[in-house]
């Protein structure tokens, strides 16, 4: 599935999405935390009323309250959402929400690597990994929020994650980026989710078996090769970066 990628702008959020928080006062003032996104969670969907939970973290599922039907329909997928939690009591999850809005965040699969293919095929345009709450291994998901030029045309970058591991280290993944042509001086920011345990389609990384691993991600940044590491544990959350506040644009994704 393509989808458009935002920034967390949260005005940008919302007006991309259509949706506006369905509670904007308190005692008739405003709240701006309802603009902000308070999580990254996964969508799972689900037989029954509602048709699908939040997966929170590893540990925590929520019972969405006001909304039956996820925005992914029967489809698994990461996404931002700001939530309110309530006193009622779920009877099979762990909370009942009440959803203030969801945005779904582009969710794709591993690619393979290609080798001498990997320039032509995903594209070797520099990107920064943002110091970003969403850059996170959880959920069998690699979150990462990332920062780049573009030029506001309308054309949408491509961004893949490939399997670069080893026999001897096979916890690593690449970040590719094509921008299709789309420079300029403005920087943009984008944010999207990866499948790493490939239980869709069988291409992921190998199962963890409960333990916790490093997690190499390669990019190619501005000034060169880099890495960063993660700690991974197949399904379960590990660990986050901290929030960048400063990069507010929008920028397309497929």
């Amino acid at each position: 599935m393509k989808r458009h990628m935002k920034w967390i702008s949260a005005l940008g959020v919302l007006l991309s999405t259509g949706i506006i928080p369905q509670s904007c006062s308190k005692d008739d003032g405003y709240d701006p935390s309802l603009l902000f996104p308070n999580a990254i969670v996964t969508l799972k969907p689900t037989d029954g009323t509602p048709s699908f939970y939040i997966q929170l973290d590893d540990e925590t599922t929520l019972e969405p309250s006001n909304i039956m039907t996820s925005p992914l329909g029967e489809e698994e997928g990461r996404a931002l959402i700001n939530f309110t939690e309530t006193d009622e009591v779920s009877e099979k999850y762990d909370k009942k929400v009440y959803v203030n809005w969801i945005d779904p965040v582009l969710t794709k699969a591993l690619v393979k690597d290609l080798g001498e293919e990997n320039d032509e095929k995903y594209g070797s345009d520099p990107v920064e990994i943002a110091d970003s709450w969403v850059n996170i291994a959880e959920d069998g998901y690699l979150t990462l929020q990332f920062i780049t030029y573009f030029g506001n045309s309308g054309i949408a970058h491509e961004v893949n994650l490939l399997i670069a591991g080893t026999e001897d280290d096979p916890y690593v993944v690449e970040f590719r980026h094509n921008a299709h042509g789309d420079y300029s001086s403005s920087y943009g920011s984008g944010i999207a989710a990866f499948r790493l345990d490939g239980l869709e389609d069988g291409l992921g990384l190998p199962d963890t078996n409960g333990e916790t691993v490093d997690l190499t991600l390669k990019y190619k940044s501005f000034g060169g090769e880099k890495s960063i590491k993660f700690k991974y544990c197949t399904r379960k959350t590990t660990e986050e970066g901290n929030i960048d506040t400063d990069t507010e644009y929008s920028l397309k994704l497929r």
